[in-house]
């Protein structure tokens, strides 16, 4: 039996988050010992979420993204990747998933191998981000044309 075969027929899903409302009370089960006082849960169990979706166009969970983005160099070019136009996109679900649609200068790039890597890596350490996935495409080929007005004037080109 071919391994190679199981491991493409399954799939991969993300395990369910864990929620307030599924904890088993303890206060109502017996105990020998006295029961435990929650009046300091109080507050934060009260308290619900608003209605509004995290992720999605616009969202702050998508901005703290973008700004993580900025905070990674090309290490050729002086100029963060995300105005140097390698980033093709960001989305953030209402699951709190991000996905990063990028491409590189070039696909022989020295950084070909590492760059994915280290991007979902700083996605995924951004505050509020369950789970960080890169997308590394080469169509449409990145140009100079892609970089922001701010990335040119660093470069020279304006």
């Amino acid at each position: 039996m071919d391994s190679s075969a199981d491991q493409s027929d399954t799939t991969m899903n993300k395990p369910p988050r864990a929620r307030v409302e599924d904890a088993i009370d303890h206060d109502s089960a017996p105990a020998a010992a006295a029961p435990r006082s929650r009046d300091y849960l109080e507050g934060f169990l009260a308290a619900k979420t608003g209605d509004a979706p995290v992720g999605g166009d616009g969202s702050d969970l998508q901005a703290d993204v973008i700004a993580a983005l900025r905070e990674i160099y090309d290490p050729e070019i002086p100029v963060n990747i995300y105005d140097l136009g390698l980033i093709y996109g960001v989305e953030v679900d209402d699951e709190c998933d991000a996905t990063v649609t990028m491409t590189l200068t070039t696909p022989h790039c020295p950084v070909a191998e590492s760059m994915p890597g280290e991007i979902e890596l700083r996605v995924s350490s951004v505050p509020g981000i369950r789970d960080a996935e890169v997308v590394l495409v080469w169509d449409p080929p990145w140009g100079p044309h892609k970089m922001s007005d701010d990335a040119r004037l660093e470069l020279g080109m304006l």
